[in-house]
C-alpha cells in the first residue's frame, strides 16, 4: 500500500513538472488607473446598433474584473478605450438540400475592430491591436421566418466573447 502511494506521488510531481504552463504575464494594467472611458466605439461596418452592443459588452466585461470604475466617455478618466469596428461578416458555411434546392441552413458571423488602449498622457498606447476578431455560427433552423432571432441572439453571444478576449487580451499578458 505505502509502495502504491509513493509512486502515485512521484507520478504527480513528474506531471507537474512537464514543462507546459500558462504563458501570461499577468494583470498588465498601470496600478494607477481606477477609472477607464470607454467610449462609443466607432461602426464602419454599416451594421444598425452593432457599435452600441459592443461597446456596452465591454464595459461589463471591464467592470467585471472589480479594480475599475468605467464610464462611457473619455473625460476625467486615467485610460480609455477606443475602438473602430471595422468589418461584420456574415457568411453561409452550411448547406441543405431540400426538394431539389439548394439552402442555407448554417451562418458564420465575424466581427473585426481596431482597438486602443491608452493612458491619458501617455503617448504609446499600453495595448493596440488593428484587427482583434472574434467568430461565432448559427444554424437557420426550419423556420425561415426565425432568422433574423438567431441572429440576433448570435450577435449577443458574439459581443459578450469578443468582450471577454478583448479585455483578456488588454489586461492579461497573452
Amino acid at each position: 500500500m505505502r509502495r502504491r502511494s509513493l509512486l502515485a506521488a512521484a507520478a504527480g510531481a513528474l506531471a507537474s513538472a512537464c514543462g507546459y504552463s500558462l504563458q501570461g504575464r499577468g494583470i498588465t494594467t498601470d496600478p494607477t488607473v481606477k477609472r477607464i472611458g470607454v467610449p462609443l466605439f466607432k461602426d464602419r461596418s454599416g451594421k444598425p446598433g452593432l457599435d452600441a452592443r459592443v461597446t456596452q459588452a465591454v464595459m461589463e466585461e471591464l467592470l467585471k474584473r472589480g479594480r475599475f470604475s468605467v464610464v462611457r466617455d473619455a473625460t476625467n478618466v486615467d485610460a480609455v478605450v477606443e475602438g473602430e469596428i471595422q468589418a461584420w461578416n456574415v457568411l453561409p458555411v452550411g448547406f441543405s438540400a431540400e426538394s431539389g434546392v439548394t439552402q442555407a441552413s448554417r451562418y458564420s458571423i465575424s466581427l473585426t475592430a481596431k482597438v486602443v488602449y491608452r493612458k491619458i498622457g501617455q503617448k504609446e498606447p499600453i495595448w493596440s491591436n488593428d484587427a482583434f476578431s472574434q467568430r461565432d455560427e448559427y444554424d437557420m433552423g426550419e423556420d425561415a421566418s426565425t432568422y433574423f432571432d438567431r441572429e440576433e441572439q448570435t450577435i449577443e453571444r458574439l459581443s459578450a466573447a469578443f468582450a471577454r478576449s478583448l479585455v483578456a487580451a488588454m489586461l492579461e499578458a497573452f
